[in-house]
C-alpha cells in the first residue's frame, strides 16, 4: 500500500507519517521544505524522540518525499492508496487545485492499460485531512471540487473517499541544538479517529487509526477539552511571564481556571454526547497532565498565534461558549479565555496584528462580534468585555 502524506512539517513526520509507516505503508511526503525534502530521499528514514514517563527514540523506515510544487505530485495522486495531509488550514487551499488535479489524471487513466492492483487503485482513494480543523477534510473536498471538471467531480463521487477525522498528539518544534533536520519528539500520547462511513473501498488496518459512526462526538471533546485548555493556559502564562505550557499549567491560578474553563466546556459535550461525567473529568486531568509533561518544552507563543482564527464561531474558544448558551450553563471561565485573546500580542503573529489593530480602532465588543459572529449587543458580548476589564 502507498500513501502521499502532505506536510513534511514535525506533525507529519512525528504523527500520521510515523503512523502510515510503523502499518507498513510506504509513505511520500510532499513538502516545500527542500532540506527536508532531500534528506528525506537520501536516507529514507528518520528518528522520532518520544517521551512521557520514559524516553525512548524509534526509527521510521520506508518513506521518500518530492516538492509539493512538482508536478509529480499529481502523478502519485493518480497512483496512491491514501492521501494524507498535516499542513495546517491556510494550506489546505493550497493543494487543492493538486489533488484535484491528480484525481482528474485519475480518472482519465485508461483501464485497458492496468494491471489489477492499478485497476483497485483507481477505483478507491481515500483523502484525510489530518488537521486541527472541525470536518476539516469535508471542507477540502469543496474546495477539490471547484477544481474538478464535470466528468472530474462524476469519478470523484463514485472513487474518492474524503474521510473527516479527529487528531490530537502534542508535537513541539524542534528541541534547542538539534542539528537533524528530521529529527522530532512527540508526546506518547496520540489520538487519530476517523469516520468511517466516508470510506471508499476497505478501510485500511492501521495501528493507531480508530473508526467510529459518531465523529463529531470526538472532534468537539478534543476541540473543547485539549485545544481549549492548551489555548486558555496559553494566554493566561504569556500575561503571567511564563514562556512555557508546563511552566504556565504548574502555575497553581491559571491551572485552576483552565480547569475550570475545560469543565464548562465539559458540560456542553456531556449534555450533547452523552459523556460519562467521571469518564470526562478522568479526560481532563489526562490533558492536564500532557500540559506538564516535563520533556515537552511548548512555548505559549506558539500556541497563543492565529487569535483570530481561534475566535472564529467553529473554533475552539466561540463554539464551546455557544454550546453552554445553548445549554443555558456557566461559561465565566471560557469568557476569561477569550477575554485574555485579546491582551496576547505578538509582533510576528500578523493575526495578532490585525486583532490589536482592529481592537484599537473599533474596541472590544466590535472586534469580538466581526470575529466571533456573536452580536455586538447581545449580554454575553457585554460579560466577555466586563471580564476583559476585570484581566486587564
Amino acid at each position: 500500500m502507498k500513501a502521499l502524506h502532505f506536510g513534511a512539517g514535525n506533525i507529519g513526520r512525528g504523527f500520521i507519517g510515523k503512523l502510515l509507516a510503523d502499518a507498513g505503508i510506504h509513505v511520500t511526503f510532499a513538502d516545500v521544505n527542500e532540506t527536508v525534502v532531500n534528506a528525506l530521499i537520501e536516507r529514507h528514514s528518520y528518528p522520532v524522540k518520544i517521551v512521557g514517563e520514559d524516553c525512548l527514540v524509534e526509527t521510521v523506515n520506508n518513506v521518500t518525499a518530492i516538492n509539493s510544487t512538482s508536478s509529480d505530485v499529481i502523478d502519485l495522486i493518480s497512483q496512491v492508496d491514501l492521501v494524507t495531509t498535516a499542513v495546517g488550514p491556510t494550506v489546505l487551499k493550497i493543494i487543492a487545485s493538486a489533488i484535484a488535479q491528480g484525481i482528474e489524471k485519475r480518472a482519465n487513466v485508461g483501464s485497458d492499460q492496468l494491471d489489477h492492483d492499478q485497476l483497485r487503485n483507481k477505483q478507491a482513494l481515500n483523502i484525510i485531512a489530518c488537521e486541527n480543523m472541525v470536518r476539516g477534510t469535508s471542507q477540502l473536498k469543496q474546495m477539490v471540487y471547484e477544481h474538478l471538471s464535470a466528468e472530474g467531480k462524476a469519478f470523484a463521487d463514485n472513487h474518492i473517499g474524503f474521510v473527516d477525522s479527529a487528531v490530537d498528539r502534542i508535537v513541539p518544534p524542534a528541541e534547542v541544538g538539534e542539528t537533524d533536520p528530521l529529527a522530532v519528539t512527540v508526546e506518547t500520547f496520540s489520538e487519530w479517529i476517523v469516520d468511517q462511513t466516508q470510506f471508499v473501498g476497505d478501510i485500511p488496518d492501521i495501528a493507531g487509526m480508530e473508526c467510529t459512526d459518531n465523529l463529531m462526538a470526538f472532534v468537539e471533546r478534543k476541540l473543547f477539552t485539549l485545544n481549549t485548555g492548551h489555548l486558555i493556559t496559553a494566554y493566561l502564562g504569556v500575561l503571567a511571564g511564563h514562556e512555557t505550557i508546563k511552566e504556565s499549567i504548574e502555575d497553581t491560578a491559571i491551572r485552576a481556571d483552565v480547569t475550570a474553563a475545560m469543565q464548562e466546556s465539559g458540560e456542553v459535550l456531556i449534555r450533547r454526547y452523552g459523556f460519562e461525567p467521571e469518564a470526562h473529568a478522568a479526560y481532563i486531568e489526562k490533558i492536564l497532565g500532557r500540559f506538564a509533561n516535563p520533556f515537552l518544552r511548548d512555548e505559549v507563543d506558539r500556541v497563543g498565534r492565529q487569535p483570530i482564527r481561534k475566535l472564529s464561531p467553529q473554533d475552539r474558544l466561540i463554539k464551546p461558549l455557544n454550546g453552554t448558551l445553548e445549554y443555558d450553563l456557566p461559561n465565566a471561565h471560557l469568557l476569561k479565555g477569550i477575554a485574555a485573546a485579546f491582551l496576547y500580542t505578538n509582533d510576528d503573529d500578523p493575526q495578532a496584528v490585525e486583532l490589536q489593530a482592529m481592537f484599537a480602532e473599533q474596541g472590544f465588543d466590535k472586534t469580538l462580534a466581526h470575529y466571533s459572529e456573536l452580536d455586538p449587543e447581545s449580554e454575553i458580548v457585554k460579560l466577555a468585555h466586563q471580564a476583559y476589564l476585570a484581566l486587564k
